[in-house]
C-alpha cells in the first residue's frame, strides 16, 4: 500500500463517478418549509402540496395554464421612455432593468395577451412580481392602456392579475400618473360594457391597490394574499396599536366586503370561466363541454403562440 493506492486511485474514481445534481429541482416552502419537487410543484400551479400555500407564479405559466391548450398572442405595447429622471440610487436605473430583464427573461413588469379561455375570448394582462417587484412605472400603464383598447376594439373581457409593491421610485411622477391613466383605461372599458374583472394575487400594495386593481366589476384574490395601500407594519407603527390577526389578507378583506372571492389557484380557471360567461350572457358550460388548458393539442404551444403578433 502506498500514496497512490490510498489517495490517488481513490481521488481519480470519485472524480469519474462524480454525478451533477441540478439546484432547480427541489424548491423549499417559505410557510411550513417542505421540499418540493419542481415537477410536482409545476403540475399544482406553484401552490404547496403540504400546506396548500400560494407560491409566485410567472405570467407566462399562468397564462399556459389558464388559456385554452395554453395557448395565447402577446399583444404589443408602446416602449416608454427608459430612463426620463437620470435616476440613480445604489445602482443606475438601466442596469436595474437590464438585471431584472436578465434574472426574469421578460421585457417589464406586466405582460398582456389575448386568447381564449374555455372557449370566450378574452385580454389578459398580469403582472410579475419578480421583475423589480411588479412596480407600476409608464410600461405598466401603457400595458394596461393597450389592453383596454385591444379589450375595446376587439369586444372582449379584460382580466387582470395584479402583484406589485406600488408604484415605480424611480420614475418619480410619472410612475404615480399611470394611477389616473389605468383608471381612465377602466372607464374605457365601462363605456363600452365590457366585463372587467380583476385577479388579486400575493402581494398587492401601494399605488396599484389605489388605483386598476380595486375597480374591477368582481374581485377576486388567492387564498392569503396580502392586499393593501400602506403595509400592517407601517399602520401599527403610526397608530401604535396592534393589528387584528390576518389583518389585510385576502380572508379578511372578503369577511369586510372589499372581495367578492377567495380562490384556490387551481379552482381559478373554473370560477373565471363560469364568471365570464354568465357576465358576456353565455350560456352555462356543461359537465365535460370545455376544453382544459392541456387538451387542445392541434393549438400552438405557449413559446410558439407568443412570437406572434396579434393583428
Amino acid at each position: 500500500m502506498n500514496w497512490i493506492t490510498n489517495y490517488v486511485r481513490p481521488r481519480i474514481n470519485s472524480l469519474f463517478s462524480r454525478r451533477e445534481v441540478p439546484e432547480n429541482l427541489w424548491t423549499k416552502c417559505p410557510e411550513c418549509g417542505t421540499m418540493l419537487f419542481h415537477r410536482e410543484l409545476a403540475d399544482n400551479l406553484n401552490v404547496c402540496t403540504s400546506c396548500d400555500h400560494h407560491l409566485a407564479i410567472s405570467p407566462r405559466e399562468r397564462f399556459a395554464a389558464l388559456f385554452d391548450g395554453g395557448a395565447f398572442v402577446e399583444v404589443k405595447v408602446p416602449e416608454p421612455l427608459t430612463d426620463p429622471l437620470q435616476f440613480r440610487d445604489q445602482k443606475k436605473y438601466p442596469d436595474r432593468m437590464r438585471a431584472a430583464q436578465k434574472s426574469t427573461g421578460e421585457k417589464e413588469a406586466m405582460l398582456v395577451a389575448e386568447g381564449e379561455m374555455g372557449r370566450t375570448p378574452i385580454i389578459a394582462a398580469a403582472q410579475d412580481f419578480s421583475f423589480m417587484a411588479g412596480s407600476m412605472g409608464m410600461y405598466v400603464g401603457n400595458a394596461i392602456v393597450a389592453a383596454a383598447e385591444r379589450a375595446v376594439k376587439t369586444k372582449r373581457p379584460l382580466v387582470l392579475f395584479s402583484a406589485a409593491g406600488g408604484a415605480r421610485m424611480q420614475e418619480g411622477i410619472l410612475s404615480l400618473m399611470q394611477m389616473p391613466r389605468s383608471t381612465v383605461a377602466v372607464e374605457m372599458l365601462r363605456e363600452a360594457g365590457l366585463p372587467y374583472i380583476v385577479v388579486l394575487t400575493h402581494p398587492t400594495t401601494g399605488g396599484v391597490t389605489a388605483s386598476y386593481a380595486m375597480l374591477g366589476d368582481i374581485h377576486i384574490a388567492e387564498p392569503n394574499a396580502l392586499i393593501c395601500f400602506a403595509g400592517p407594519r407601517v399602520i401599527e407603527q403610526t397608530i401604535r396599536e396592534k393589528l387584528p390577526e390576518g389583518f389585510q389578507r385576502a380572508e379578511y378583506l372578503l369577511e369586510h366586503g372589499m372581495l367578492d372571492r377567495v380562490t384556490h389557484r387551481t379552482k381559478l380557471r373554473d370560477e373565471l370561466v363560469s364568471i365570464l360567461r354568465m357576465l358576456t350572457l353565455q350560456p352555462a358550460p356543461v359537465a365535460g363541454e370545455l376544453p382544459a388548458p392541456q387538451q387542445a393539442a392541434e393549438q400552438p404551444q405557449p413559446a410558439e403562440a407568443a412570437s406572434q403578433k396579434p393583428d
